[in-house]
């Protein structure tokens, strides 16, 4: 391989922030990593998104512990990623919930996932030893089912394939507030290298729609106002067309993989390059736009030694 992944070299540690983005709700951010997302009700606290080792999952734990002293009832994972999930034990909650589309995820794919992003990522796995396996739910639904802390209520939703074929959100309606996951990222690369192009800017469709007050997305920082979260979304959808646009061109005239990357740096490199994880995210998200525009609507799993096969492709 001619050089490393751009995620490989990136091992400087990142700075954690806690935002209160309604009453009783807070936002783990970490300047561009993975985020998650905390729900204080009556009685207990719910979790979304559970990092990707127990390790970072109790940064996510010292956090609460700083404003609650409620136990943790449930994690909410809004996909099978491996950097999303494989924290889940730490948090000892009865009950662990994903969509149905995404526990199949898991069961197609998440062994393949975790070793692929294991390469990939070596800072977010540092305490890998204490993963106890792959993360599996306790309870799953296919488009949405309500969750009550005592008397708030958490509305968890299927609004349609984007970031994953499983993506769900989470609604608290008593705030106006969503955890999007990373349907919706601010200021950070999307990673689409197992996305739906297609389908994305109708999923942000029907999250603008609710015309939330604040949302913790995925990646990046907090966003509390509807201005704030009117351009991340819009942000959003600019970065995953203009990635789709330039490699859908290529396919369209039987161009290769090589071409259909230099399209999209040329798009996207001015507007993007100083994202956050753009250089890690940008091979996977070419390789999977220009699969989609030949017609594949599955996306191929990635592997260890397929990422390094797609790398090496692309250095030429």
């Amino acid at each position: 391989m001619a050089k490393a992944f751009a995620s490989q070299g990136d091992m400087t540690e990142k700075k954690i922030t806690f935002d209160e983005i309604g009453e009783g709700l807070y936002a783990f951010t970490a300047e561009g990593d993975p985020n998650s997302g905390v729900i204080i009700g009556d009685d207990s606290v719910m979790i979304v998104e559970a990092q990707a080792t127990p390790r970072l999952a109790n940064k996510v734990i010292e956090c609460v512990r700083s404003v609650t002293d409620k136990p943790i009832s449930h994690v909410v994972l809004t996909h099978y990623h491996a950097v999303r999930v494989l924290g889940a034990s730490a948090f000892g909650a009865q009950q662990v919930i994903m969509g149905d589309t995404a526990r199949s995820m898991v069961v197609e794919r998440g062994q393949e996932d975790w070793d692929s992003e294991f390469q990939r990522f070596p800072r977010l796995f540092e305490g890998h030893e204490s993963i106890p396996g792959l993360t599996w739910p306790t309870t799953t639904f296919s488009e949405d089912m309500t969750v009550y802390l005592g008397n708030r209520r958490v509305d968890l939703m299927h609004l349609g394939r984007a970031h994953t074929a499983g993506d769900i959100v989470i609604h608290v309606p008593d705030q106006n507030v969503m955890f999007t996951g990373d349907i919706v990222e601010d200021h950070s690369a999307c990673y689409c290298g197992d996305g739906h192009f297609a389908d994305w800017g109708d999923t942000l469709d029907n999250i603008a729609s609710f015309d939330v007050d604040a949302i913790a997305p995925g990646r990046g920082g907090a966003l509390i106002g509807k201005e704030a979260v009117a351009r991340a979304i819009e942000s959003t959808r600019d970065f995953v067309e203009s990635t789709y646009r330039p490699a859908a061109k290529v396919a369209a005239r039987n161009g290769t993989l090589k071409e259909a990357w230099d399209a999209v740096r040329a798009e996207c490199d001015p507007k993007f390059k100083d994202y956050a994880i753009y250089e890690h995210c940008l091979p996977f998200n070419v390789a999977r736009a220009f699969d989609e525009a030949r017609g594949i609507d599955h996306p191929r799993i990635w592997t260890a030694q397929r990422d390094l096969e797609m790398w090496d492709a692309l250095q030429g």
